[in-house]
């Protein structure tokens, strides 16, 4: 029998006796929950908070959360490890997307912009036409 399934004599005793005390039900697949999770719901909805009040609320110089900062701040609140790929995950699971921060230089003049695309770019365009 073992031969023709390919699995242990040791298994195959241990389907027959479980077939024996239990009949079919008992041998069907039983799915695995995995291990516990470390931070449980109510630990989560107080990172989630944490989070929304931001990076600089945490102690941060700045408005951008990696996931070394939030493995950084999950072991300084809770006391829990976690490495920061798998940080990933549970943001994902929080429902947060990852974003990539616009880069706009400090001198940026917004109005300055504006003015150029309402008032010069036209002129330009206009100018590049008729040649």
């Amino acid at each position: 029998m073992m031969e023709i399934v390919g699995a242990s004599e040791s298994s195959v005793k241990r389907w027959k006796r479980a077939l024996k005390e239990g009949g079919m039900e008992a041998l069907k697949a039983k799915p695995h929950p995995g291990p516990k999770p470390r931070l449980d719901a109510a630990e989560k909805r107080k990172l989630l908070k944490l989070l929304v009040a931001g990076p600089r609320k945490a102690g941060y110089h700045n408005e951008l959360w990696t996931c070394s900062r939030v493995a950084a701040v999950i072991a300084k609140k809770f006391h829990v490890s976690y490495h920061p790929c798998h940080v990933w995950k549970i943001l994902r699971n929080l429902g947060w997307t990852s974003q990539k921060p616009e880069q706009q230089a400090r001198e940026s003049d917004d109005d300055a912009i504006e003015r150029w695309r309402k008032r010069d770019w036209p002129r330009i365009k206009r100018g590049r036409a008729k040649r």
